[in-house]
């Protein structure tokens, strides 16, 4: 009986210690995907910032109001879909953080039969 209680103590032990390492390995994992979150909007920031102040720029010294309206206009369009595939990739870097949080604990999930979600 004793020996059987030891064993159980020792499974215990060794349940939570890989508990406390999936959960050290999902906040790694995090926290690397938000890294690469925040790195993204940075650059994407700095990038929209250059670009805003040199059609200003252009718009200023146009020599014609058409001019300057058709400058404001392309670069409207082209704002626009740089924030569509900067969303875009956004939600795929999330994504990416997401499955890396979860990837230390599959093992645990599946020993009780639960499988991760698939992305359609």
């Amino acid at each position: 009986m004793e020996m059987k209680m030891m064993k159980s103590f020792e499974d215990l032990q060794a349940m939570n210690k890989d508990g406390i390492e999936a959960f050290a390995a999902s906040n790694a994992a995090l926290t690397k995907g938000y890294q690469a979150v925040a790195q993204e909007v940075a650059d994407f920031s700095k990038k929209s910032f250059e670009k805003t102040t040199a059609v200003f720029q252009s718009a200023v010294s146009a020599k014609s109001f058409e001019k300057a309206v058709e400058l404001q206009q392309s670069f409207a369009k082209e704002a626009f879909d740089a924030g569509v595939a900067e969303f875009t990739k956004l939600g795929e870097l999330y994504a990416a953080a997401a499955k890396g949080a979860f990837k230390p604990y599959e093992a645990t999930f599946a020993a009780f039969g639960v499988k991760a979600p698939v992305a359609k």
